[in-house]
């Protein structure tokens, strides 16, 4: 089994997290995307926001030492959410179980919220075991379609 980790978001990450969020599966699965993920100096200033924020948290992911992704609780209109971005190398590993369990361990505010398409059903079974429970649905314009799609809302009170 991969022994996953959670660590700070190092610059050696930033090349290979850039190339994770141009995968054009993963681009469309997450569907609520930056606006133009082949734009690299939109995503430098984005990360370098991220990871100097007082009110963000931002995690990497790893695997047996290998960077695998981030993992983020930022806030909404007052609501603290999650969210993460696991290659999709290692989708259906537990990867992404592990990392949201080891999170959450950190992450103290509650209710957590977080949001997946519909469709994502990946994304909704790793919420669903980490215990967030479906609070209700949105209609949005999701990017990485071109389209309003339906994106599923869930909350974690404990």
């Amino acid at each position: 089994m991969v022994e996953v980790a959670l660590r700070s978001v190092e610059d050696r990450d930033l090349d290979a997290l850039y190339e994770l969020m141009r995968d054009p599966e993963s681009v469309r699965m997450a569907a609520f995307i930056a606006r133009d993920p082949d734009d690299r100096e939109a995503f430098d200033r984005h990360m370098a926001k991220l990871r100097t924020s007082p009110d963000l948290i931002v995690r990497a992911v790893t695997g047996d030492g290998r960077f695998l992704g981030t993992i983020g609780r930022f806030f909404v209109e007052g609501d603290a959410e999650i969210t993460y971005w696991i290659d999709r190398s290692v989708w259906g590993q537990g990867i992404a179980s592990r990392a949201l369990a080891l999170f959450l361990e950190i992450v103290e505010v509650r209710p957590l919220y977080a949001r997946a398409a519909s469709d994502n059903l990946g994304s909704l079974r790793v919420l669903r075991k980490a215990g967030f429970s479906v609070v209700g649905t949105e209609v949005a314009y999701a990017s990485a379609r071109d389209a309003e799609i339906e994106e599923t809302v869930m909350r974690l009170d404990s």
